[in-house]
């Protein structure tokens, strides 16, 4: 490069003794899409071939510099601080030799620091982990929109950012505060960035990835080096050093975020690692870090998790063989201690109630509330203590914890093992041994493990599985770290020859680890690598020709050619996903009668809440395209899929699974602005119906015509309302008597159901529930459960610590259970607010996002505050008062909720699974 030009950005890449991946780093950068960069290859006195490949890259590209220290460091620290002394351009970033760059990073940072003229711009890292070659996020909360941050004490957070490669330096900036990295000690970056987040006028981030962090199977780095004490040692040293430089310049009140970064990060991760340790080097590691961790604010210990903060106690206590037990727990809610002693009302940590106030205070568990769990969300632990291994068979003694008091005699215990698809699955007898505690054993027969036709090459972890009135849970299986390994040689089938290895799993909780590796013929298919793939794919297209949907709809032709047996009934619920909604009970309709008529359901993974005796069908399989092929009726409540077309003689009921309070059909911007073929498509499968229930006149102004429906109308209201208009009945009541029983719901206390709807761009990540449970607890556990069902297109799990106060309702496939047995509803946008109308119980709608939501893409029908049947809150203070005091606001929205039910409501009368029946089954043309 011409000493005239100057590059844009200066990149120091790092090495020592890397000559076989410093090449691939070097390229990331050279294929950057800023292409005036210089790259500076800082090379740490190496004694392999690295000196050779890096004068072969610097010869390659005049971009490319080489420099080499006169003798080795031991460190990162020096040849970056080599590589600050010659950088050439106004803007600085760091490689290790390792790791890579994206291709966009160095350009798409250069223009946030040129836009912003801060002094450094950082983003996200992705950390790829070799081994499986999955990736993960570096704290991606910290990296969720583009922001200019005015100084790190408007976002202390950032300290957790002390990563110094993901981010690209105005050079000034760091010369003229003399930034340098510290030579002699480990972990460098933690000063270094410390520092830098200090000095920093103002500091971009961007939420896109910047940074590539390679995590190889075997790492040898310095950070992965956490069972040496001296690994210990420096990560305390560095923290000194921060403490210090905040002392001399004046910027103490930043040691308070810095310390709980310190405890969140740097100590955790050692805290997790003493599973794996002895007691001697848990003792020694306790005379290194006590000292330290007595010099940090109580304050601060008070921002950490009860789990986290239990274990510090231990540690600083010396009460290091029950430190071990708890840091299992760590990151783990579900995971319960030993033992737990009541002394009073206050719940302690531990077999013996504390005798210091210290103690006390420290190993207080009462606000996970042990005591009022229930099965789902308990806390439990299970624990090896025996494994043997005779030939393939795997013999297990297990010792089970419970303080809380989960397991009754009714609970089913059992070991699972899966390899492939189908669990191997053996019944436990759990004994009972002492308070809280069972014991039992298991043989796995590894012979008897699904693996598949073509055998596995996998990694799997045993699991307890208890079951208890329709609740269910599976636990992880923990074995001690030291336990011997195992391994064997199992024969499945004729080829299927595989080596088995049991081992103690050595990171996280610490569970029984199972691996299976092909052999024989198996094995030596793999090494066909691109052969193999290639005949994969053309397998796969053929494959997809017979099998897949271009198979099913040739099939599905030519069945469709033959007449309709005239007894066949297809029912379909909520996509294949349970027994439920409208289909259930027009089918129960038809049972009450003994019509004629065979039944065939439609389901799709979870078969459970189907009765017994329905005759029950995969959607989508073969046998599913033949029904529908052959069947005088479809009955459904969402859309059959695209695939069948109606066959000449086949009459289709739609039933649909709620009224319209958001944007549908050709309502939607998204269907409105597709392609012409998409829109065909849309009203080819709607042209299906032969007849539509309707639930109201509002029903009809909006889905009606969004939908361009030109079926007949069966203004009946819904059928799945029927027992929600009829819900004082004792049929209904003794229903919802049971679902109270079965979600351990004591009798003195009221339910109220939960249940949000999605949000379109926020599917799958439990986003839709906005109330802050933990918040609102204290407010109304002592009257109240919370039933929480979210959609089946999001996802919610209960905090062990709520378990008290709440209950997972999502195990009932059909929603009118949990709503016959709730006092009151909290919704926010859902169509469960029209069905639960009928009941004329209260309604509240949590709507704190009302605005964005009304707003969205799809937009709604109507402006929720001027229809709304009950209160709209925002917030958890006006949620539990409207929840404290219900009758009085249900009586201030008393005539808004008769105006609603008008409405939404005018069909419904409690009979419509009659009317429906009546109309199409009994009325309708059957040939």
């Amino acid at each position: 490069m011409p000493t005239s030009d100057v590059p844009d950005v200066s990149v120091v890449v790092i090495v020592y003794n890397d000559e076989e991946r410093l090449p691939r780093a070097v390229r990331s950068l050279l294929d950057q899409t800023l292409n005036n960069l210089e790259v500076i290859i800082a090379d740490d006195c190496s004694t392999d071939g690295t000196e050779r490949v890096a004068r072969a890259l610097e010869a390659s590209d005049p971009r490319v510099r080489y420099v080499r220290l006169e003798q080795n460091s031991g460190g990162c620290s020096a040849p970056r601080n080599r590589g600050i002394a010659v950088a050439r351009a106004p803007y600085v970033m760091f490689l290790d030799s390792d790791d890579e760059l994206p291709r966009h990073a160095c350009k798409s940072l250069l223009l946030v620091a040129e836009e912003t003229g801060v002094d450094f711009v950082t983003g996200e890292v992705t950390r790829l982990f070799e081994e499986t070659n999955t990736t993960g996020l570096w704290y991606p909360h910290l990296f969720t929109e583009k922001r200019v941050v005015n100084g790190i004490a408007e976002s202390p957070e950032y300290f957790f950012d002390h990563l110094s490669t993901n981010k690209l330096y105005r050079t000034a900036f760091i010369r003229d505060n003399a930034l340098t990295f510290p030579e002699g000690i480990h972990y460098e970056d933690q000063l270094f960035s410390a520092q830098a987040f200090s000095l920093a006028e103002s500091f971009a981030v961007v939420p896109w990835s910047v940074y590539t962090w390679r995590l190889a199977p075997e790492s040898v780095s310095i950070s992965s080096s956490r069972h040496k004490i001296q690994n210990v040692v420096d990560r305390i040293g560095v923290a000194r050093l921060i403490d210090a430089w905040f002392e001399e310049t004046g910027r103490g009140g930043l040691r308070a975020e810095k310390d709980y970064k310190f405890l969140r990060h740097d100590f955790r991760l050692y805290l997790g690692d003493l599973v794996f340790r002895d007691l001697e080097w848990i003792a020694e590691f306790a005379d290194v870090v006590t000292p330290y961790l007595d010099e940090i604010a109580d304050e601060t210990y008070a921002r950490l998790s009860r789990e986290e903060r239990i274990c510090i106690h231990l540690l600083r206590t010396g009460r290091l063989e029950e430190l071990q037990i708890a840091a299992r727990q760590l990151g783990r809610p579900q995971l319960a201690p030993r033992f737990a002693t009541d002394e009073g009302e206050v719940t302690y940590w531990g077999a013996v109630a504390p005798a210091d106030d210290a103690s006390r205070s420290a190993l207080d568990i009462s606000e996970w509330y042990l005591r009022e769990q229930v099965l789902a969300t308990g806390r439990i632990r299970h624990e090896l203590t025996s494994v043997s291994m005779r030939g393939p068979v795997l013999h297990l003694e297990i010792r089970t914890y419970d303080p809380a008091g989960l397991i009754t005699e009714d609970t089913k215990a059992s070991v699972k093992l899966a390899a492939h698809k189908t669990p191997l699955s053996v019944p436990l007898t759990l004994r009972p041994q002492g308070d809280g505690q069972y014991v039992s054993e298991a043989s796995l027969d590894f012979r008897k493990v699904p693996v598949g036709k073509v055998g596995v090459a996998t990694r799997r972890h045993p699991v307890i599985a208890l079951e208890r009135d329709g609740a269910r849970r599976t636990d992880i299986l923990l074995a001690e770290h030291d336990q011997p390994d195992f391994r064997a040689t199992v024969t499945y089938h004729t080829f299927g020859i595989h080596h088995l290895r049991v081992k103690a799993e050595q990171k996280g909780a610490g569970r029984l680890e199972v691996t299976w590796q092909r052999s024989g013929v198996l094995k030596s298919l793999e090494p066909l690598g691109p052969i193999a793939r290639k005949a994969k794919g053309k397998v796969g297209k053929v494959r997809k020709i017979l099998v897949g949907n271009e198979g099913k709809a040739t099939a599905y032709d030519a069945v469709s050619k033959l007449p309709r047996k005239r007894s066949l009934a297809v029912f379909e619920a909520m996509e294949g996903r349970g027994y439920a909604d409208s289909p259930r009970y027009i089918y129960e309709e038809l049972k009450r009668r003994n019509l004629p008529i065979d039944v065939v359901w439609a389901y799709s993974g979870d078969r459970s809440s189907f009765p017994k005796d329905v005759t029950l069908v995969r959607r989508g399989s073969f046998a599913y395209g033949r029904a529908l092929a052959r069947a005088t009726y479809w009955v459904d409540s969402h859309n059959l899929p695209y695939l069948y077309p109606k066959p000449k003689g086949t009459r289709y009921l739609q039933t649909w699974h709620g009224q319209t309070f958001k944007a549908m059909g050709f309502d939607v911007p998204s269907l409105r602005g597709a392609s012409e073929i998409e829109k065909e498509r849309f009203r080819s499968a709607v042209g299906r119906w032969d007849a539509l229930v309707c639930p109201s006149a509002e029903f009809e102004k909006t889905f009606v015509p969004a939908f361009e429906v030109s079926a007949d109308l069966i203004r009946s209201g819904y059928p799945r309302n029927d027992v929600l208009v009829r819900w004082a009945e004792p049929e209904q009541q003794a229903r919802a008597a049971t679902v109270r029983e079965a979600l351990n719901i004591p009798a003195e206390k009221k339910v109220l159901l939960y249940a949000p709807t999605f949000r379109d761009a926020a599917r799958r990540t439990g986003q839709s529930v906005r109330v802050d449970f933990e918040a609102l607890a204290p407010h109304l556990s002592d009257e109240w459960i919370i039933v929480v069902r979210t959609h089946p297109y999001d996802r919610f799990k209960i905090a062990p610590e709520l378990g008290h106060f709440l209950r997972d309702g999502s195990s009932y496939a059909d929603i009118n259970d949990v709503m016959l047995a709730s006092d009151a509803v909290l919704t926010d946008y859902s169509s469960l607010m029209f069905d639960y109308a009928n009941t004329g119980r209260p309604i509240i709608l949590y709507t704190d996002d009302y605005e964005a939501y009304k707003g969205g893409d799809r937009g709604t029908y109507y402006d929720l505050e001027e229809i709304a049947p009950g209160p709209m809150v925002t917030t958890t203070e006006d949620l539990a008062a409207a929840v404290r005091d219900l009758e009085g606001t249900q009586e201030r929205h008393a005539q808004r909720y008769a105006r609603f039910q008008e409405m939404f409501c005018s069909y419904e009368t409690g009979h419509a699974s009659k009317m429906v029946v009546d109309a199409f089954f009994e009325g309708g043309t059957h040939d």
